[in-house]
C-alpha cells in the first residue's frame, strides 16, 4: 500500500505490515472475524494514516528513528486505551520516543489516528513556529492540548482521511496537498505545545523494556514453546514482576499470552494451508498443541469454528485485503 487510499484486512499480519512509520506487530485478543480499514495519505512531507478496528487487540510496535509519529484516537466514541502502560483518552497525543518500543492495549473497537514528519523537517518547524526543538524525545511522553487546538487537529485529520478515502485525485494536486499539509502540520506544533504534559517514569520505562524484552524473544523464537521459568532467567525478571508487566501492557497474564499467540499462529497455519497435504493434527503439534480434543473445543471456542474447517476454507476466502486505487505510487520507507 502507497500513497493516498484506503484498503481493507482480513487478516493481523497483512494489516501490520502497512501500518506505518513502525514496526508493528498485532495480536488479537478476543473471539470474532478480524476487520480492520486503513486510510492512508502521503503528503509532501507529512505522512497521515487512520484507522478503524473491530477486535480488541495486543499491538507492540518500534517507533521509526528518522520519522517520529504522534499518535492518538481518531473518535470520542471509545473507551480509552493502554499506551505502554499509560491510559491514553481521547482528546490526548502520545509523542513516541524516538527507537522506542511499545506495547498498546485495546479492549473494544478502536479508531485511532498518527501523523509523523521526517525529523529534520519536525525540528526546523518547531524552531520555526515556537521556538522549540520538538524531535522526538528519548521518553515517550503524552499531551492533553487545549480543547479548541485538538479539535482543530481533529476534523483537519478526519477532513484529509475523507479526501484519501473518497477523492484521492484531489490530494495529487500539489497545491492543495500543501494546503492541507501546512495546515495539519501547524496544528500538530500547536498541540504538541500546549496544555499538561506527562513523561513515562523510570518504573514505567523498567516495565515497557521488560515487555519489549519478552516480545523480542518470542519474535526470534516463533516456533518454540517457553515455559515461565525459561522466560523470567532469559529476560532477568522474576515471575512477579512478569505478571505484573504483562497485566498492565497486555491485559492478561504471560501464560495466557503465550497460549493465544501460539493459537494464532496455528490458525494462520491453517488457514494458509493445503488441505490436500496438510493435516490438523501436524499443524496442532507443530505449535506446541498435544492435546488434541482440548485444542479443538478451545480453538472453537475462541475463533468460532473447528480447526478442520479453517484447513478446509476455499481459496477465495483466504484473501487477506482489499484496496482501492491509489492516487500516488510513492516509494514506501521504514
Amino acid at each position: 500500500m502507497a500513497g493516498n487510499g484506503v484498503v481493507t484486512f482480513r487478516d493481523p499480519e497483512s494489516y501490520q505490515a502497512a501500518i506505518r512509520p513502525a514496526q508493528a506487530k498485532v495480536l488479537v485478543t478476543a473471539k470474532g472475524d478480524f476487520h480492520a480499514e486503513l486510510i492512508r495519505a502521503d503528503l509532501p512531507r507529512l505522512w497521515m494514516q487512520r484507522s478503524r478496528e473491530r477486535l480488541p487487540r495486543v499491538l507492540h510496535s518500534t517507533a521509526c528513528a528518522d520519522r517520529p509519529p504522534i499518535f492518538f484516537l481518531a473518535g470520542g466514541d471509545q473507551g480509552a486505551i493502554r499506551h505502554s502502560g499509560m491510559e491514553v483518552s481521547f482528546g490526548e497525543i502520545v509523542a513516541l520516543g524516538s527507537c522506542s518500543t511499545h506495547s498498546q492495549r485495546s479492549e473494544a473497537p478502536c479508531h485511532w489516528a498518527t501523523l509523523s514528519l521526517p525529523r529534520e523537517e519536525l525540528a526546523a518547524t518547531g524552531h520555526a513556529l515556537v521556538g522549540r526543538d520538538l524531535t522526538a524525545p528519548s521518553v515517550t511522553r503524552r499531551h492533553r492540548p487545549a480543547v479548541p487546538l485538538m479539535s482543530r487537529l481533529l476534523k483537519l485529520h478526519e477532513a484529509a482521511g475523507q479526501l484519501a478515502d473518497a477523492a484521492p485525485h484531489v490530494l495529487a494536486q500539489p497545491e492543495v496537498a500543501r494546503a492541507l499539509e501546512q495546515a495539519l502540520v501547524h496544528a500538530m506544533v500547536m498541540c504538541l505545545t500546549d496544555g499538561a504534559l506527562v513523561e513515562m517514569g523510570s518504573v514505567a520505562r523498567r516495565r515497557a523494556a521488560i515487555i519489549a524484552r519478552f516480545e523480542d524473544l518470542l519474535t526470534v523464537n516463533p516456533e518454540r514453546s517457553f515455559y515461565l521459568a525459561e522466560i523470567c532467567a532469559a529476560l532477568g525478571a522474576s515471575e512477579r514482576t512478569l505478571r505484573v508487566c504483562c497485566q498492565e501492557h497486555l491485559g492478561m497474564g504471560p501464560v495466557r499470552y503465550l497460549w493465544l499467540r501460539r493459537m494464532h499462529l496455528a490458525r494462520r497455519a491453517l488457514i494458509l494451508a493445503n488441505p490436500a497435504t496438510a493435516t490438523v493434527t501436524g499443524i496442532a503439534m507443530d505449535h506446541g498443541f498435544w492435546e488434541l480434543g482440548r485444542f479443538a473445543g478451545r480453538y472453537r471456542a475462541l475463533f468460532g469454528e473447528a480447526p478442520s474447517a479453517s484447513l478446509r476454507r476455499p481459496a477465495k476466502d483466504r484473501r487477506t485485503s482489499e484496496a482501492r486505487p491509489l492516487a500516488l505510487p510513492v516509494c514506501e520507507t521504514a
